[in-house]
């Protein structure tokens, strides 16, 4: 087993070889919704309780997350549209079968996706090698029977990340994990096999993270504009990526969609601003910058 610590090296992000996205871009923007299914009644799991609500069935906690599917994720769609954001979609793959309207509106828009784990519902937290390997080999076989693609990145289910994850994504031959939340630009992850590449994800600009600490949607719309400021000032020189958590359940409810349309009018007034896909970031990162950011990672520049 590769140890922990030695996963990612270290880098000062001001003494890396230099990102400049498409077109000078200062900020690669990726919208990351997280379209989820919370199953009714989860299998008890010995670390975490997916409810906090007991005797279950938790209607109310339920209910909270199926609106989302049912009503918020349409109204989040309208604003996406209206500012023409290709999303990528952090999917529980669970919702290919138990929402296929859902997955259809998405495909419509040529959506992006990173595989979210089955079900939100269903943690890796000290489940075996084996358990976790067909967990994913499960979501990518699920996701390349409905599309005919290979899943592209990974977010682990509630983010319950295990010291295996990287290689078993690796081996499955996804080329992107966003589990670390440790940097705002690509950096090389040191796996058993094959090549990978943690992408910035952001707990911080997350919807369902800042409500459930008691901010609400204006609160979390400026803290994404005022990151966006930062941001995009310091990408002159170094160029970064901006990942915008929503959930449906949250920022698609009528009182707060309206803030993230504001944000997002905000954030596009400017110049220099590349709305990007996690596969797209991935796949640039891989042609331009792999082979210089390799071996200061102390991973083999080829795979």
């Amino acid at each position: 087993m590769i140890p922990a610590e030695d996963r990612i090296a270290y880098r000062a992000i001001h003494d890396r070889p230099r990102i400049q996205w498409p077109g000078g871009a200062r900020v690669a923007l990726c919208i990351v919704p997280n379209i989820e299914h919370y199953e009714y009644l989860p299998p008890t799991h010995p670390i975490r309780d997916a409810y906090p609500r007991t005797p279950h069935p938790d209607v109310l906690s339920y209910g909270g997350k199926d609106y989302g599917n049912r009503a918020g994720l349409w109204r989040m769609m309208e604003v996406l549209d209206r500012h023409g954001i290709r999303a990528t979609v952090s999917l529980n793959l669970g919702v290919i079968e138990h929402y296929p309207e859902v997955f259809d509106a998405c495909e419509a828009r040529q959506w992006d996706y990173l595989g979210h784990g089955l079900y939100n519902t269903r943690y890796m937290w000290g489940v075996s090698e084996e358990h976790e390997r067909e967990h994913i080999a499960q979501c990518v076989e699920l996701f390349r029977r409905r599309t005919g693609r290979q899943l592209a990145g990974w977010l682990s289910p509630a983010l319950s990340h295990t010291l295996l994850t990287p290689d078993l994504v690796a081996e499955a031959g996804i080329r992107y994990l966003c589990d670390l939340v440790h940097d705002e630009q690509p950096w090389p992850i040191k796996v058993r096999s094959g090549r990978l590449i943690s992408m910035p994800y952001s707990v911080d600009l997350n919807d369902a993270v800042t409500y459930r600490q008691g901010y609400e949607a204006e609160d979390f719309c400026r803290m994404v504009t005022d990151t966006f400021d930062t941001l995009w000032r310091e990408g002159a020189t170094q160029g970064r990526v901006m990942s915008v958590a929503i959930h449906p359940y949250n920022m698609g409810q009528p009182q707060r969609c309206r803030h993230l349309d504001a944000a997002l009018e905000y954030i596009l007034s400017h110049k220099d601003v590349w709305v990007a896909t996690g596969s797209e970031i991935a796949d640039w990162y891989y042609d331009h910058l792999w082979d210089q950011t390799a071996p200061l990672a102390g991973v083999g520049a080829v795979a």
